[in-house]
């Protein structure tokens, strides 16, 4: 039997708040988490920028009474994961049946700096050690998988979850995002003059760059038979090689990712309700991205961005954007896209401006990354059991 994979938890942790309810409350309202700063120790020129807050950070992971020392993006992590997984009791981290999966683009880049490196083991900026921290805070027995493909890294994390949950080795998979900001960051992507020094405005004709932002999140998916849940149906990842930074032109890798998911979940273009854009807001992006859905036939179909609201997190974003697509499925509610006033890519896609209901059975999601890469994966209601 093909067991179908179920969404059973999941947790944001973001500037706007540390639950996904919170989260999807603020998102109704369209409050951005993103704040413009004129200096800071990111960056000496002015920059936008979305944080969390650290004193509230602290006085959550103080919750856990936790003796260890742990960095800032592994206390996101503990914390990401620990309020999804009791969200059902069905969920053993101990268990070997269950496997957790980390996405992460820079993981704990912030031990470069001198202050913070003093205080860790070197070997914790090595990404496959942040793996084994997390694995052994859970007392999980497997070795974690670590996902790191650029800003696809949270869709692909998923997708990966989906495909090992078809085997028999795993019956239950937390797949948990996250990335923080750093100078290190935030000067990298100014280098490409990529960076907009107000808040972000994806699709817009006015659009002049990203904005930062730093998250956690965490979905846990089983093969487990469910009833009334989100189910994931298909996804695909590919290459197109186009540049090492630049988006293919004719949106062919992220059409090919598309196609392919779609092929997978069965579902033709017409039945797709709604898409979770990638929606950078830088010009090159979006208008790929315009490309590959008019290309696919979803140029109808209502879209957003939620750059906007939290900033590109990085290797969180693909995980944090589809579980508010899950929670906009389950509230029937598409979040509108935060300061989108005009259309400013060539081809006429279908930005949601205002936050409206309507009825979503099924949700494409869309990932783009530097070096070429994209990703997509669908996401359906399910009513009735495997």
């Amino acid at each position: 039997m093909n067991h179908k994979t179920h969404i059973i938890a999941d947790n944001i942790i973001s500037p706007l708040g540390f639950t996904s309810a919170e989260n999807f409350e603020q998102l109704k309202q369209m409050k951005t988490g993103v704040q413009r700063f004129e200096t800071s120790a990111l960056s000496s020129e002015p920059v936008c920028t979305a944080a969390i807050d650290s004193a509230r950070l602290n006085r959550e992971f103080g919750k856990l009474n936790v003796t260890k020392p742990y960095t800032r993006l592994e206390q996101l992590f503990i914390l990401s994961i620990s309020d999804a997984v009791k969200q059902n009791p069905a969920i053993d981290l101990t268990s070997p049946k269950t496997l957790i999966i980390l996405s992460s683009t820079k993981g704990n880049i912030d031990l470069l700096q001198k202050a913070e490196a003093d205080k860790f083991d070197k070997k914790r900026l090595f990404l496959w050690e942040t793996g084994n921290v997390i694995a052994d805070y859970f007392k999980n027995s497997n070795k974690p998988l670590i996902i790191s493909n650029a800003c696809i890294s949270g869709v692909l994390a998923i997708i990966m979850g989906k495909r090992l949950l078809e085997g028999s080795e795993y019956d239950t998979i937390v797949v948990s995002g996250a990335d923080i900001l750093t100078h290190f960051v935030v000067s990298g992507f100014q280098s490409f003059k990529a960076v907009s020094n107000e808040v972000c405005k994806p699709y817009d004709a006015s659009r002049d760059g990203i904005s930062l932002g730093e998250a956690c999140g965490t979905m846990v998916l089983t093969n487990k038979q469910q009833q009334q849940s989100i189910i994931v149906t298909g996804g695909a990842s590919s290459n197109d090689a186009n540049h090492i930074s630049g988006p293919s032109r004719s949106g062919d890798g992220l059409i090919l990712s598309i196609e392919k998911t779609l092929k997978e979940a069965n579902v033709h273009p017409s039945e797709i309700d709604f898409i979770s854009g990638h929606g950078t807001a830088t010009l090159y992006n979006d208008e790929m991205e315009a490309q590959a859905i008019t290309t696919t036939k979803l140029q109808d179909v209502p879209m957003n961005s939620l750059k906007s609201y939290f900033g590109h997190t990085l290797g969180a974003a693909g995980i944090i954007e589809a579980i508010v697509g899950i929670h906009s499925m389950k509230n029937n509610t598409l979040i509108g896209t935060y300061n989108f006033k005009e259309l400013g890519v060539t081809l006429p896609i279908n930005i949601i401006k205002n936050t409206q209901t309507a009825t979503i059975n099924n949700c494409l999601k869309t990932a783009a990354g530097f070096g070429g890469c994209n990703a997509a994966v669908l996401f359906q209601k399910n009513t009735e059991s495997n």
